[in-house]
């Protein structure tokens, strides 16, 4: 067992100046106070070569190492950053991360919902360290924020996902593991992955284990909490009695999968199955899909064939198939050679979105159509029109493709789209569902989860604006293109909205009611509004007692399902 003073992160004010990126003596200054407390044990997994204190040579080598690192930061330090991976702006103001959370009893304003019993739960990147040079706000250690409703009283509870990324660098006290999108590209990306795999042979870290930051999705399935990010296999959470957060470990289904998961797997409300995929940036085959059966058996791994390596972060599900993204952000890790980012939009290709049978064995019976243009990050819904022999697919389509990665002067624009795939002409149509003089960033959110894979009426997103801030949610009907707005109120921002549908007797598929975690710039103060979906009155608010980052998707897991736990 090693031991350890642990730093505990204590978020400062930011200053509103954080745009003037290139003032290299604004570049640098702290972004997150450390305090030390008290030591901590840490117990680690017994195949941690952590777990016997260094020898000589293992001291030797960290202090090589750490020497090697400092020339790198140094010289890193006289070139200002892009703004896709200045921690300057990409953790400012509420992306700035909070320290963990014990439960707390949260006043309510109104009244909570009959039907809402359980706990929501959303899950965020929140760096446990100050990033000492280049930070994508994705790059983030994952942590969940929970508020637990128990008969019209709430309570809430934030914790880290104890990665074993987290848990080592906590015991090294220092960041260590290289961030996947702030710090891999260029020479100086190489330089950082090689020095942490010479951390891993010299048996300083143990990256056998995943280096995955389980931040993005989450899913309750098989009575397992799963906390995801695409480059890693998912993390079980437990949920605790009182409503807080325990970390059981990295999840493979029991020995079944053994390689990484995206964070959108889709739960058919229909069988039961969860549907994923899989993808590799280095060998193919560069993408797998695979599937669940109820009680968490694995289907084997069906190999996609594509040209190269894709980011595919989403995907759909129909009744009978699953639409399968194949678009332009591609990596190509011969870019970091040259001194650019491995991801990439390549102009050369066309996107186009594969149509499979769900039970397939391989990928031969795959329908390829192109859809020119389109870059979709998430998808909404999908569902079949046999009379047309369609496929109908709803996205949101993003440009520039890859602004979220790799900085560009033009304006993020993401439209609500729906994309027809005809699966007999191998055609594609797509129009804007929204009318231009309604035009909003809509980014983040769901439709009704009883109808994924289904013909819909609604979806519920986040308004994104100004971007990355999300000031409200829509209500779209997606047969008309009708939009109804929630604004959140004067300075205050949120996140993905929550639709919660009414589990006994709904009257209609808008019955139920919209979560989503605000947070009040002026004030500093965060609550859980719970928004009428039929109404879109604000029928509850939930009072947080710590400030909630904005983060990335939740889930609920309503109290019936919370008591057959694993």
């Amino acid at each position: 067992m090693a031991s350890s003073s642990l730093p505990n992160p204590i978020t400062t004010k930011y200053s509103h100046h954080h745009h003037h990126h290139n003032n290299n003596n604004n570049k640098h200054k702290t972004l997150i106070k450390y305090t030390l407390q008290s030591p901590t044990s840490i117990t680690f997994p017994k195949q941690s070569p952590l777990t016997k204190p260094w020898n000589l040579l293992q001291k030797a080598s960290a202090i090589a190492l750490d020497a090697i690192e400092n020339l790198l930061l140094e010289r890193e330090k006289k070139h200002p950053l892009p703004k896709t991976v200045d921690p300057n702006v990409q953790i400012a103001g509420n992306f700035s991360p909070v320290p963990e959370h014990p439960v707390q009893h949260c006043l309510v304003d109104g009244t909570i919902p009959d039907h809402i019993d359980g706990v929501y739960l959303r899950n965020g990147a929140n760096p446990m360290f100050e990033p000492t040079s280049g930070h994508h706000l994705f790059d983030g250690d994952g942590m969940i924020y929970a508020v637990k409703f128990d008969k019209g009283f709430a309570s809430y509870a934030c914790r880290f996902t104890e990665t074993q990324r987290l848990v080592q660098e906590r015991a090294i006290g220092k960041p260590v593991f290289p961030k996947a999108i702030g710090e891999l590209h260029g020479h100086a990306g190489i330089a950082k992955f090689l020095l942490f795999y010479a951390r891993g042979l010299c048996r300083l870290v143990d990256h056998s284990q995943g280096i995955g930051v389980a931040n993005a999705g989450l899913v309750y399935f098989n009575n397992r909490l799963l906390a995801m990010s695409e480059d890693d296999l998912p993390y079980e959470v437990r949920v605790t009695p009182t409503g807080d957060l325990k970390t059981v470990g990295r999840y493979d289904f029991n020995g079944q999968l053994k390689s990484t998961m995206i964070a959108h797997p889709k739960l058919d409300p229909v069988s039961g199955e969860l549907f994923a995929l899989s993808y590799d940036v280095i060998q193919k085959p560069y993408l797998k899909y695979f599937r669940f059966s109820p009680d968490g058996s694995k289907s084997k791994d069906v190999a996609i064939n594509l040209g190269g390596p894709t980011m595919v972060h989403d995907f759909a599900i129909t009744e009978n198939f699953v639409v399968v993204p194949d678009h332009q952000v591609v990596f190509k890790m011969s870019e970091m050679i040259t001194g650019g980012s491995p991801v990439v939009f390549d102009k050369k290709k066309v996107s186009r979105f594969g149509v499979l049978d769900k039970y397939a064995e391989n990928d031969s019976g795959i329908k390829w159509v192109d859809v020119p243009d389109c870059f979709c990050f998430h998808l909404w819904n999908a569902w079949e029109e046999p009379e047309t022999d369609e496929v109908v697919v709803i996205g949101s389509c993003m440009t520039p493709a890859d602004s979220i990665f790799n900085e560009c002067n033009e304006e993020l624009k993401s439209v609500l789209s729906e994309i027809r795939l005809n699966l007999k002409t191998g055609k594609s149509t797509r129009r804007a569902l929204i009318s231009p003089q309604n035009d909003v960033n809509l980014e983040a959110g769901m439709v009704n989860k009883n109808l994924l894979g289904r013909k819909s009426k609604f979806a519920y997103l986040a308004i994104a604006d100004p971007w990355p801030k999300v000031s409200g949610f829509a209500k779209v009907d997606l047969s008309t293109g009708e939009i109804k707005k929630f604004i959140y109120g004067d300075e205050k921002y949120g996140g993905e909205p929550m639709f919660l549908p009414r589990d006994s007797n709904p009257v209609s598929e808008d019955d139920g009611h919209i979560l989503s975690f605000v947070h009040n710039e002026k004030t500093s103060q965060s609550e859980l509004q719970i928004v009428n979906a039929i109404t879109l009155q604000l029928e509850a608010t939930v009072k947080l007692p710590s400030r909630v980052p904005y983060g990335f998707h939740g889930t609920f897991i309503s109290a019936k399902s919370l008591s057959t736990q694993a």
